[in-house]
């Protein structure tokens, strides 16, 4: 642990960030350095930490409900909600920590040389629908970050556009447009993790966004429950199937689909009940290599759907793909065919698909840090541009 007669401020001219990002599958924690001190965003180093299996089993408990049976199941101390919320809270901190000083080391960089971590913790509920009652809550106690790393953290920073009438959500694409910035044709970047989000990016304009729907999170849950199994490698389980038209077009029928942006969700709405609640009939007579290919188009479907207001203007746009999602190669083609596009990894711009979201969050701290605002309220319906999230010094 650094003591307070070790520890030594960054200097303040220092471009060097760090993000640290956890996703809905809820099993690692990508934590990117990034420099930001040249014209153009640059990855320094990478490093996944893997979340062990207590903390993963608290974090899915408390994401997805948790009940007092639940808890007994868990050998903790917890005795409610609360008390496993605290203790997740502190365990993911002091796993970003140790995540981060195996980055430090990997980069040869004293903590010094890193002006702020942005720590955006674990989404653990996000309801930004439920109007005068909206809220989010991210887990990862950013204090006990900053003195386990000595560096200042940045934490927090979706409730800030929310308290402004944002949905808090999706905060990447004004991160997109500084890490990738459109050339005269734009660009558009899909995130597929377990939510997939996309930012329409125009050469000097504000960026557009929205939350389309799963990316991968119902494709994972199916792929657990029927192949023990964390996800569908390559998309070779649902390539072997055949999508269902009478379940999709069901599926589809989901309000969410149709509802015009701004507009956000998780794993909270479509996760395994969601499923069964819609497509109930189907899930017991279907083989289940078909309902996989099933969820793969409804991801597909619901992209382009929510793409579909800006596809004929953006015709000929690059599209560019980032998340976990970018590696299943099933997927992908099936995007680039319905979307009549060329799509590509965002690791042909120089960013490896699991560092995007990471780098994201290093830019998100580092504008705070110079007092910038991080959102679009375009993007997420805030009634302006707002600083986001809060400083917790080292």
């Amino acid at each position: 642990m650094t003591t307070d007669s070790s520890r030594k401020g960054p200097d303040d001219n220092t471009e060097i960030f760090i993000g640290a990002m956890t996703g809905t599958s809820i099993d690692a924690l990508d934590l990117c350095l990034c420099d930001f001190s040249g014209s153009q965003p640059r990855l320094v180093a990478h490093h996944q930490q893997p979340l062990d299996a207590m903390l993963t089993a608290q974090l899915k408990q408390l994401a997805s409900g948790v009940d007092g049976e639940a808890i007994n199941a868990l050998p903790s101390p917890a005795v409610d909600a609360i008390d496993l919320f605290g203790m997740a809270d502190r365990r993911l901190a002091e796993t970003t920590a140790a995540g981060i000083t195996r980055l430090m080391k990997q980069a040869g960089l004293p903590a010094g040389s890193v002006r702020a971590i942005g720590s955006h913790g674990q989404t653990v509920r996000h309801r930004p629908t439920w109007r005068e009652a909206a809220f989010t809550l991210q887990l990862g106690d950013p204090s006990r970050i900053a003195e386990l790393t000595g560096i200042t953290v940045v934490a927090d920073f979706r409730r800030r556009d929310m308290a402004a009438g944002g949905q808090g959500a999706p905060l990447a694409p004004p991160a997109h447009a500084a890490l990738f910035p459109p050339g005269p044709e734009g660009r558009i970047v899909i995130n597929l993790g377990g939510i997939a989000n996309a930012s329409i990016l125009r050469p000097g304009q504000e960026p557009i966004g929205l939350d389309t729907g799963p990316a991968n999170t119902l494709m994972d849950a199916w792929h657990r429950r029927h192949r023990q199994a964390p996800f569908d490698r390559d998309g070779q389980w649902a390539a072997s199937g055949t999508a269902h038209p009478a379940l999709l077009d069901q599926l589809l029928s989901e309000p969410f689909f149709a509802a015009p942006a701004p507009k956000s969700t998780g794993p909270e709405h479509f996760n395994l009940d969601w499923l069964q609640r819609l497509g109930g009939k189907w899930l017991e007579t279907l083989p289940t290599e078909d309902v996989q290919a099933t969820l793969l188009e409804l991801t597909v479907e619901s992209i382009t759907q929510g793409l579909s207001p800006w596809r004929v203007e953006e015709a000929g746009t690059p599209i560019t793909l980032c998340g976990g999602g970018a590696y299943n190669e099933r997927l992908v083609e099936r995007l680039g065919e319905r979307l009549d596009a060329t799509v590509e990894s965002s690791a042909a711009l120089g960013l490896a698909p699991e560092c995007v979201e990471g780098a994201a969050f290093a830019w998100l701290a580092r504008q705070l840090i110079r007092g910038q605002p991080g959102n679009a309220p375009r993007v997420t319906g805030a009634a302006g541009p707002r600083l986001l999230g809060g400083i917790y010094p080292a």
